[in-house]
C-alpha cells in the first residue's frame, strides 16, 4: 500500500517530495534515488498510470491533482495511458546501482518500462 514508509520526514514534506519525484519520473522517464524512495515512488507512479488507462473525468482530475506540472499530467493521460493499455501492471523497473559515497545508502535507478 502506498504511503507506508516514513522516509525520515514529516507527512507534508514527504507527500510533497513524492509528488515531485513522480512528476520528475514522468517528465524524464527515469530518476536516480535511494532504493526505499524508489519503491515508494514506484507505487504512486503505477497508480497514476492505472488511472490514466481508465480515462474518465474523475481519474483525470485525480491525476491533475497529484502531478505538479500540467503538461506532465497531460503527457501521462495522452502518452502513457494508451502506451500501457494492454499491460496489467509493472510499468516501472528498479535497477540497483550500488552504494552512495558518503553515507553508503543503497542507490537505484527507477525507470518506466
Amino acid at each position: 500500500m502506498p504511503g507506508t514508509r516514513k522516509l525520515g520526514r514529516a507527512t507534508d514534506s514527504r507527500k510533497a517530495m513524492l509528488r515531485a519525484m513522480v512528476t520528475y519520473l514522468f517528465e524524464n522517464g527515469k530518476i536516480e534515488t535511494t532504493v526505499t524512495r524508489a519503491k515508494e515512488v514506484r507505487s504512486m507512479a503505477e497508480k497514476m498510470v492505472t488511472l490514466s488507462k481508465a480515462g474518465d473525468l474523475h481519474d483525470k482530475r485525480q491525476i491533475f491533482s497529484y502531478i505538479t506540472k500540467e503538461d506532465v499530467a497531460k503527457k501521462v493521460i495522452d502518452v502513457y495511458g494508451p502506451k500501457y493499455a494492454d499491460r496489467n501492471g509493472g510499468y516501472t523497473r528498479i535497477i540497483r546501482t550500488g552504494l552512495r559515497r558518503g553515507d553508503a545508502a543503497e542507490m537505484a535507478i527507477l525507470e518506466l518500462v
